[in-house]
């Protein structure tokens, strides 16, 4: 099924397609992200993440929901996020699992977590009427997530996106200017991140 196309319909709700392993409850979510074109040194400043306000509160999180056995991985995390967050995007790798307690029902949940370079914010979206979303810094989801796991999750995407930077910084490192405004590596990194 096309993801779009989940737009027009209401959130999923109830528990019985949900998939569990070994009484765990199967969750999964994203980190929407997105890069500003702004006018600071670094692209990590410039790297800004996508976080929802809880339906209960104004505590906030990255998007996330049950896994359900009519879906694959990647369709779950990308449903999840356009319902509760309204956007679309293209989803990266896996950043890893965790297993959490949840704090409304003293169960245990497996959580499984994707980047999302988002390519649409929609105005309008199944969960519009329950949730805020808010852009900030990797810095500034960190303060304010409510989550211990997903705050995890956030410093293996940090890591991964900054990768490229620490690659660079290395190169500039043992090249003499020149060499560096010749090398087409850079040139071609300075057009395209490549984020896996």
């Amino acid at each position: 099924m096309q993801i779009k196309k989940l737009v027009s319909l209401p959130s999923r709700t109830g528990r019985h397609l949900q998939r569990y392993n070994q009484g765990c409850r199967l969750v999964v979510g994203c980190i929407p992200y997105r890069i500003r074109k702004t006018n600071k040194s670094s692209p990590n400043e410039e790297l800004e993440v996508l976080l929802i306000s809880s339906q209960k509160n104004s505590s906030m999180m990255f998007p996330k929901g049950g896994w359900e056995i009519d879906e694959d991985i990647e369709l779950a995390a990308s449903r999840e996020t356009l319902e509760e967050a309204g956007v679309i995007g293209s989803l990266g790798g896996k950043l890893g699992e965790w297993i959490f307690k949840s704090k409304r029902q003293e169960k245990f949940h497996e959580g499984s977590m994707f980047s999302l370079l988002v390519t649409e914010e929609l105005d309008v979206w199944p969960e519009k009427n329950v949730r805020q979303r808010k852009w900030m810094t990797v810095n500034e989801a960190r303060e304010v997530c409510a989550h211990s796991w997903m705050k995890e999750a956030l410093d293996v995407f940090d890591r991964r996106f900054s990768l490229p930077q620490r690659n660079e910084a290395e190169h500039v490192a043992s090249c003499r200017t020149e060499e560096l405004e010749q090398s087409s590596e850079v040139k071609v990194w300075k057009r395209k991140l490549i984020f896996t």
